[in-house]
């Protein structure tokens, strides 16, 4: 037992700082989940727990609601799918109906998903956030050790990618942390590769090769493509390297074109359906995203990289930086920082020169450059809709394999080159003096005296650390006696973990099991109508986007980075006083629509639409109240499947959706479709018989020839028929479905399809 704990002792010592930083889960049962934003930020939410919390429920970091409003409830119904045997196909809870699988960020084929089908929910999203990091710095430490540093120095390096910046800003998203964690180990396999290659293309000995898969495929499958992607391009240009400085041999070449294809061909599955939803989306219409600020690295937000906190922070509620604090903190520690540039030192010249290359490549991409607006002034696919601040995820790796470097020469250079690391040491005092200058300077810097406020104490720490850092440097270059030396090193461990821990639970929320979507007087209501339909709400603090995905009840409202053009077209001009398709639609990927004056609001089953302040409307009656929640039960709302008496045919969007507005929908419908000519049509009876994510099933009489309006979003993977036979699904009134029935009595049925 004692052999084995000293030789994994590193491991396990990454093991206790992941349960150290998870200590309120372990220990008290708190969650890492922002579910506090839940409870506290949202009706019915605050109508429930006003008695017990009359000033509100406080909440952690009101910066991490996307968690609680993307990722868990899209995953959640995901694992739903899969535990009942079907293919996480389609979403009908938001946006009147929408790819789920084509969803990247669902990630329903994720090896590790394996974990979420443990219930509670919750308690299973609690350990598959924890195993992130703890996977991550496993990952960095083997990937490192390859590297034949010391176990002291990849152990920093590991704390530096494990709890740095990047990670810890993203760590309950969970997507994104499990995209990124697979990294260290796809370069681990590229070494081994290299080292291993035989002439034998499909040799045995050359089973790293096809290890490199499992990663590869895993960090796809995670959930995040920008993120994957990045790391794709890093590795691809890792492959390289090493390639060329073994000798180019060509069976490597070879192998690692037939490993990706094998990738390419795995993961098919899910690039195919995305690209299709990517290409029917309005991604990349709505926004020009050159003019969002802090779009880029902001210079001045490269103090971060040796402050984090002297912006402010969004969990202590005095952030005073450019938009978004996650998008710029690239904080891997002050003493991890130091011996990235110590690196230069190092006897691994290939790997600092590589990585190096890599930040300063990184760098020049993701701050706000001449070349780096390149790709969205020629609207590159891809490269123009994606946010080049999320380049610190390379940033902030190569930094932390760089820290691994130079803390090994440190501690096991047999002559330590004094005069460099002086050199170093005096350009981050010089650093912190500059910093130092500014708080506390008088000159009129157009910074408010708040906001220096809060520079002034969150530079306080990091320059202490600093100090201590630079203090136990010493001792390790000047002490030569090996206990105590072996003592200052672990002393530089501990500083550095607990400077990361520090900065990375003030950030992170852990939140109470009752705060996790529970159950209120108003869901209980809308839950207990067995009805077909839909909800719509008049104001942001309601149900959030993708909320009622949680509670299985659908509605009109979504968030997504991607979401159906024609939809998104059709809402923008029910919403605007001109019925036009043209852009911008107003939305920044979140479609809330407030008119619900309109006729289009009646045409999308809106059953019920909910409010804080009474509505004065003929058509609205208020049928329930929690609080200041309101409910009215709109009497207009159209049936979820009707027939119609005529169709127009409009192959012009503009015209179409112009016409919606001028006539009776319920009885008129405007189609995409080749044959020549409009139609009248016999008028039947509809009944829905059952109705799930990926199938519907309806009964149908009528005397003569019908048209069956379905609203629920058209999209191209849903096929239709009619007692067993195929049909056509006709693109109806812009963003809906339409089938020709023939006369007599029908099974219908709507089923969705892979491709």
């Amino acid at each position: 037992m004692v052999n084995i704990i000293k030789k994994n002792l590193f491991l396990l010592l990454i093991l206790l700082g992941v349960l150290a930083f998870f200590h309120k889960t372990v220990l008290y049962g708190l969650l890492p989940i922002p579910s506090d934003t839940i409870v506290g930020l949202y009706h019915p939410y605050l109508d429930m727990m006003a008695k017990t919390n009359p000033a509100g429920v406080p909440f952690r970091n009101f910066l991490i609601t996307d968690p609680v409003r993307q990722i868990i409830p899209w995953k959640e119904l995901s694992i739903d799918l899969l535990s009942r045997a079907q293919l996480p196909l389609w979403n009908p809870y938001e946006m009147a109906g929408k790819p789920l699988l084509a969803n990247f960020q669902s990630s329903p084929f994720y090896p590790i998903n394996i974990l979420l089908f443990i219930r509670p929910f919750y308690l299973s999203w609690s350990i598959f956030i924890l195993i992130q990091p703890l996977l991550a710095g496993v990952f960095t430490f083997l990937y490192l050790k390859n590297l034949k540093l010391d176990s002291r120095a990849c152990l920093l390096g590991a704390i530096s990618f494990t709890f740095g910046g990047f990670s810890i800003a993203w760590l309950e998203w969970g997507n994104i942390g499990h995209t990124v964690l697979w990294l260290p180990l796809i370069l681990l396999s590229i070494d081994k590769i290299v080292s291993s290659i035989e002439y034998k293309v499909l040799s045995i000995k050359n089973v790293w090769g096809f290890v490199l898969l499992v990663p590869m495929v895993s960090s796809f499958f995670a959930g995040h493509i920008q993120i994957f992607f990045y790391g794709y391009i890093l590795s691809i240009v890792y492959f390289i390297f090493r390639w060329l400085e073994n000798g180019r041999k060509v069976p490597l070449l070879v192998l690692y074109l037939i490993l990706n294809t094998l990738f390419i061909i795995l993961t098919s599955i899910q690039w195919i359906p995305t690209l299709q939803f990517i290409n029917l989306s309005a991604r990349s219409q709505d926004q020009n995203y050159l003019d969002i600020e802090g779009w880029f690295i902001p210079w001045q937000h490269l103090i971060q990289f040796l402050a984090p906190d002297f912006y402010g922070n969004p969990s202590t509620l005095n952030y005073w930086g450019t938009w978004n604090y996650a998008e710029f903190v690239g904080y891997v520690g002050i003493v991890s920082l130091f011996f990235a540039f110590c690196s230069i030192l190092s006897k691994n010249k290939r790997e600092v020169v590589f990585f190096i290359g890599a930040v300063i490549v990184s760098l020049f991409l993701a701050l706000p450059t001449v070349i780096a607006k390149l790709p969205f002034d020629l609207l590159i696919p891809f490269l123009s809709s994606s946010q080049p601040t999320r380049l610190i995820l390379v940033i902030t790796f190569s930094l932390s394999i760089l820290s691994a470097l130079g803390f090994d020469y440190l501690i096991v250079g047999k002559r330590v080159n004094k005069k460099v690391i002086f050199g170093i040491g005096i350009l981050f005092f010089v650093l912190f003096l500059m910093l130092w200058f500014i708080v506390l300077s008088k000159i009129d810097l157009k910074i408010m005296a708040e906001s220096l406020m809060v520079a002034k104490r969150n530079l306080i720490f990091p320059s202490g650390i600093f100090a201590i850092g630079v203090i136990l440097i010493l001792g390790i270059i000047f002490v030569k006696e090996t206990m105590a030396r072996t003592l200052l090193i672990f002393l530089i461990l501990a500083l550095s973990f607990y400077d990361l821990f520090r900065f990375g639970t003030k950030f992170t929320p852990f939140t109470l099991q009752e705060y996790f979507y529970p159950q209120t007087r108003v869901i209980e209501f809308l839950q207990k109508d067995k009805d077909l339909f839909r909800i719509a709400l008049t104001d942001s603090r309601i149900f959030p986007p993708n909320f009622p995905t949680h509670y299985k009840i659908q509605s009109i409202e979504g968030y997504d980075p991607l979401y159906l053009l024609s939809y998104a077209q059709l809402i923008a001009a029910s919403e605007r006083d001109d019925h036009s398709i043209h852009e911008p639609f107003g939305f920044n990927r979140i479609i809330t629509p407030h008119n619900m004056n309109s006729k289009i609001i009646d045409h999308l089953n809106v059953k019920y639409v909910l409010s804080l302040s009474d509505l004065e409307s003929e058509k609205l009656t208020k049928v329930f109240q929690e609080g200041n929640t309101r409910v009215y039960e709109n009497k207009k709302a159209s049936a979820r499947a009707f027939f119609v008496e005529r169709i127009i045919e409009s192959i012009d969007s503009e015209n179409t959706i112009s016409g919606m507005f001028s006539q009776d929908l319920s009885r008129v419908a405007y189609v995409e479709k080749d044959e020549d000519g409009n139609g009248t049509f016999s008028v039947g009876e509809v009944l829905v018989i059952n109705y799930s994510e990926n199938k519907i099933e309806l009964e149908t009489e009528n005397s003569g020839e019908g048209f069956l309006v379905l609203t629920d979003s058209y999209y191209p993977t849903w096929r239709a028929q009619i007692d067993g036979r195929q049909t056509t699904i006709y693109k109806t009134n812009h963003a809906f479905r339409g089938v020709i029935i023939p006369s007599g009595k029908h099974t219908v049925i709507f089923k969705n399809s892979l491709f």
